[in-house]
This record gives C-alpha cells, structure tokens and sequence, in this order.
C-alpha cells in the first residue's frame, strides 16, 4: 500500500516539468490523478503514458483542461474528477507563469499576467476544492507551490516574486478559515529545479539582457545552493506525496522550502 492509496488529487500545471512529477509520484504510491493544464494535448499525452506505464490501474489517470484564471473552468475540472472519481481529496495549485522583466521596465501587462495565473489561479484553485471537500464532509488537503522567490524579491522577476509572496499569504488564510472544516493548506517552496519553465526563463533573462550566454542565470543562482547543484522535478516529489499523505495531516499553513539550502529562513 502507498502513502497515498486510493486518494483523488488533482495537480494543475501537470503537463510538464514540477506538475508531472508530482502527479506520476502520486500515482505511484496508490493514488488517483488528474493531470491538469492548459495545454490539453500535451496534458492528454501525459496521462496516456501513464495509463501505459500503470498498465492495471489504466482508470487510477484522467487529464482535463483548465484555465487557472477562469473560476468556471477550475470548477469543471473539479467536477470533471469528482464525476470520474467519485470525489476530490488533495488539490495541488502548481500552475505557475513567469515573464522576466527587468525591474524598471515591468509593465501592466506583464504583471497582470503574471499575478493573474500565480496568484489569483492559487485563489480560485483553493476556493473551489475547498467547496467540494465542504460538501464531501470528509475535509481535504490543499497544497501551493510557492518558491525561493516568496521569500526574498529578485530584480528582474518582481511580479512573479510578488505573486508567490502572495501564494504563501494565501496558504496562511486559507489555513486559518478552513481548519473548522477539517481542511489542511500546504506549500512547498522549490529553489533552481532544472525543468522546461526554467529554459524559457534562461532565454528571455538573455533576451532582456540579464545574462550573456545560454545556462549563465542558472549557473549563478546554483552557485549559492549548499547541496551543489540545482535540483531534479524527482527531488521535489517526497516533499509533495508527503503533504499529500496522512503523514502531514497535524501540518497546515507552512510552506516547506526544498531549495537544497539555497534560502535559510
């Protein structure tokens, strides 16, 4: 038996890199999974691979697509897995966005956008499992994806380090108001984590003019990581099945840093 057996999660932002790891962790202690993304083909292909490679738990994997912004389609995914399902137990807000700008040059746009799928997606994610899990009567567990930028603001990514201060703000409200329903909210905080995000993160910081060479802005922020290299998505995942497990069940409005020491706070 799995630490997670027979739970229902859902996992946005599950069509690559951080999300996928978690979802294909979670399926492989016992649990149940939606893979959620905008980008419903690639979203699809991973959940077939894993039906494949699950070969008698092909019906344990489902995929759906979402917007994290648009409440309707947070509450259609929901609904989508509770139909297939039967109910939600674990909803993991991953699906992240970031768009470097230097500091001075930050514009509305790129701040909406950013705040937009960070923040208010993080809001409407945890607003909407939090009603089903309500209903159930059964409580639930809900974990955010904050990272290293929630804990210290870097120039040339403001909104994003904002939208993730405020991911860890709304973890501690969240906590507070639905404890009485037997709900735990949850974070993690990666640091450098070698993943698709982070090679479009290098190109635009080279396009902006923040680095000179492919792998340079990498290269720096692992400088300062004590474990000495920048983590893996597998790295990430014994944190993230644990706070979906029975073991984090006395844990509620933490953020857990796995940034290999790279911030000591």
């Amino acid at each position: 038996m799995g630490r997670v057996s027979d739970r229902v999660c859902i996992v946005t932002g599950a069509a690559q890199g951080i999300g996928r790891a978690i979802g294909e962790a979670l399926l492989d202690e016992g649990a149940r999974v939606c893979f959620a993304d905008i980008n419903s083909e690639k979203a699809a292909a991973v959940a077939e691979a894993n039906r494949s490679r699950l070969n008698g738990r092909r019906d344990a994997v489902t995929s759906h697509h979402v917007d994290v912004t648009d409440r309707l389609q947070v509450r259609e995914m929901i609904g989508h897995t509770v139909r297939t399902f039967g109910r939600l137990d674990v909803k993991f807000n991953n699906a992240g966005v970031n768009r470097p700008m230097n500091f001075l040059d930050v514009t509305e746009d790129n701040w909406n956008l950013i705040m937009g799928v960070n923040g208010l997606g993080c809001l409407l994610g945890m607003q909407e499992a939090a009603r089903q899990m309500i209903d159930q009567g059964t409580g639930g567990k809900i974990i955010n994806t904050a990272s290293i930028a929630s804990r210290q603001g870097f120039d040339n990514v403001a909104p994003y380090c904002a939208s993730k201060f405020a991911v860890v703000s709304l973890t501690q409200s969240g906590a507070r108001d639905l404890a009485k329903h037997g709900i735990t909210v949850t974070g993690f905080a990666p640091g450098v984590v070698a993943t698709e995000m982070w090679e479009q993160v290098d190109q635009d910081l080279m396009a902006i003019g923040a680095a000179e060479r492919p792998g340079q802005a990498m290269e720096e922020f692992a400088a300062g990581i004590l474990k000495g290299r920048v983590a893996t998505p597998v790295d990430i995942t014994g944190t993230t099945t644990f706070l979906a497990s029975s073991d984090s069940d006395y844990m509620t409005g933490q953020i857990v840093m796995i940034d290999g020491g790279m911030t000591l706070v």
